[in-house]
């Protein structure tokens, strides 16, 4: 098995300001070659950067038997209303887009056809200080979200609208190699089209944003996604930059199969 160092970085949070890291690392890929890019990376990171940071969750396994699992459970036995929720969503279609399509950049996620249960987790998270985001706390709290009804209901909405058909995507220079990495590591729990599975509270990952999703998998090898379970952090961790790149360009691309 490969072994890769993690490299050390600092995060600094404050809530409502912004976040600075400063990150060195040089990862081999996994299958042993040299990453293209070996720089020290100096970042300061604007609140609405981190505020998207909504799709690619966990399985309902990770969470404890706290508020947070309390609420999660209650918000996935409650009957949605998707009416009530596109009233919710009206405010987050100023970012998210009407259809939820979010931004090509991936400075905004796709949130159009994601698992409900997916949705649900994310928010929870957004609201226990298990995911960071100064603008998704924000309007996930009980003052824009009220109870665990709303939570399902906007939920509901989102999960029932169309998938994105035209999603950010990379250079296509690794996307054979990311298939390989896709294949290999991740298609046993997020399935063999990277289409998730509601009912396990595995993502679907196909057809989201290139960018928005080579973010999250760094973030979570640097400790910017909090909610990442370890043994995603651990794979993560065996990943180079080309592997990355790679497996985020696969998975976008995956959207129009």
């Amino acid at each position: 098995m490969l072994q890769v160092r993690a490299s050390a970085s600092v995060m600094t949070r404050v809530p409502g300001a912004q976040y600075l890291l400063r990150a060195h690392r040089r990862r081999p890929s996994v299958d042993g070659s040299v990453p293209r890019h070996h720089a020290t990376q100096e970042m300061n990171i604007a609140p609405r950067v981190m505020a998207w940071l909504l799709v690619v969750g966990l399985p309902l396994a990770a969470y404890g038997g706290s508020s947070d699992r309390k609420e999660l459970q209650a918000v996935l036995q409650a009957r949605p209303d998707k009416t009530h929720g596109e009233r919710l969503f009206a405010p987050c279609t100023g970012c998210h887009g009407s259809f939820g399509g979010g931004a090509q950049d991936g400075s905004v996620p796709a949130l159009a056809g994601q698992h409900f249960s997916t949705i649900a987790g994310q928010l929870v998270d957004f609201r226990h200080d298990r995911r960071w985001s100064a603008y998704m706390e924000h309007y996930a709290d009980v003052h824009n979200l009220g109870d665990v009804q709303d939570l399902a209901d906007v939920a509901a909405y989102t999960s029932a609208l169309s998938p994105v058909r035209s999603p950010g995507i990379g250079d296509g220079q690794f996307v054979i190699h990311g298939a390989g990495i896709y294949l290999r590591f991740c298609g046993s729990c997020h399935g063999t089209a990277a289409q998730g599975d509601n009912r396990r509270a595995y993502p679907r990952l196909a057809g989201q944003h290139y960018g928005y999703l080579l973010r999250q998998m760094q973030d979570g090898v640097e400790g910017r996604r909090v909610n990442f379970d370890r043994a995603h952090v651990r794979l993560l961790r065996r990943f180079g930059q080309s592997d990355f790149e790679g497996l985020a360009d696969y998975l976008a691309r995956a959207g129009d199969r």
